[in-house]
């Protein structure tokens, strides 16, 4: 009989969906389309669209609380896969002897006041136990195995890096009719620098618009992305230097417009002060729009050359990277053919071919 490869997909169900939700759901896709002759079991807490999951066993289990340790532990009890993989999120208090579990970063120990209190407690309870109850761990950077390997003494043998994917729908909108159209929806007039993701305070946004400040009359500064946690600091700042029209907060962007508001900034500006792996600064690589990121945690090994990297605690040095990629159009060209370059290295498919590589070890 072919083994069972259970895998948790609640999460790559999402509406709007975060970094880690992309990546259940993308990895998901490709595991099921290179994992041809496996059997594969997907759990749901609520049914996902038609279309891409045919090739699978779609077990929905509505549950109003506590899903996962619950839910989907009692179907560990009475039907339990062979393995099971949890993609993104924590893995239930009942589960196979074998598993597999992905740790996406431990940022809440680098900056723990970027989080609430009971946030940052149930983090670090679930990493740990993630960490000590799967049979191995995956990490979508060496940044992030280093930090597990450390801060929670997992020895390295139990863990594999294995890096994302990139969407490879996106790349340069040309188009100035549809790059003036997106522009006019969120209220850009001229040049502008840009960051795009959630606004909570490890994204470095206070210390990017201190930077921007003296920069204010060359270009807007355009902060795109949901609310996150304490982000009503960022507009006090805003309002207080008086650049409440020069800064713009346009919210949530929808994917179809993505890809136009990356490829018309002067540059994407992405001064995290942690990421366990960087989604935004290959996005827009792939746009053709000028990075400018951390030289700490993943950054490096995500942007590679086509970034210019930044102390993210010095105000200054993100000041000179945005005045130098404004004044300087061979340094923009360079890092964008540097950026095409650099994401040619990220595939979901290889990314499903080495996480198929583990379970096949896991489950000889």
């Amino acid at each position: 009989m072919v083994d069972v490869i259970g895998v948790d997909a609640s999460r790559a169900v999402s509406v709007h969906p975060t970094g880690t939700e992309v990546y259940a759901r993308e990895l998901t896709r490709a595991l099921l389309e290179q994992g041809e002759g496996r059997r594969w079991r997907l759990y749901f807490r609520r049914a996902p669209e038609a279309g891409w999951l045919s090739q699978a066993e779609l077990r929905v289990m509505p549950f109003p609380r506590l899903w996962t340790h619950v839910r989907l532990s009692w179907e560990m009890v009475s039907d339990a896969p062979d393995i099971l993989f949890v993609p993104s999120h924590v893995l239930p208090l009942i589960h196979p002897s074998v598993s597999l579990v992905t740790v996406h970063d431990l940022g809440y120990l680098q900056f723990p006041r970027a989080h609430p209190f009971f946030q940052r407690l149930y983090l670090d309870v679930s990493t740990r136990w993630n960490a000590r109850a799967a049979s191995h761990v995956l990490t979508i950077s060496e940044a992030t195995k280093a930090d597990l390997t450390r801060e929670y003494g997992v020895p390295e043998h139990k863990v594999t890096v294995a890096y994302p994917g990139r969407d490879e729908s996106l790349a340069p909108v040309e188009s100035t009719s549809r790059l003036r159209d997106v522009k006019e929806r969120y209220g850009i007039e001229g040049d502008y620098f840009l960051y795009l993701g959630t606004l909570h305070p490890r994204k470095n946004l206070a210390r990017l618009i201190e930077a921007f400040a003296p920069l204010c009359d060359r270009a807007l500064l355009v902060l795109a992305g949901k609310r996150g946690w304490l982000t009503e600091p960022l507009f006090e700042k805003v309002r207080r230097k008086g650049l409440t029209e020069r800064v713009l907060f346009p919210g949530y962007i929808p994917e179809e417009d993505k890809a136009a508001l990356m490829s018309g900034a002067v540059a994407f500006v992405f001064p995290s002060l942690y990421e366990g792996f960087g989604f935004p600064a290959l996005e827009a690589q792939a746009c053709g729009c000028p990075v400018i990121t951390s030289a700490t945690s993943s950054m490096p090994e995500v942007a590679g050359e086509g970034a210019l990297l930044v102390d993210p605690n010095d105000t200054a040095q993100i000041r000179e990277a945005m005045e130098r990629l404004s004044d300087d159009r061979s340094l923009r060209d360079r890092l964008v053919e540097l950026g095409f370059q650099n994401i040619q290295r990220f595939s979901w498919t290889r990314c499903a071919e080495r996480v198929l590589g583990v379970i096949d070890r896991l489950m000889v």
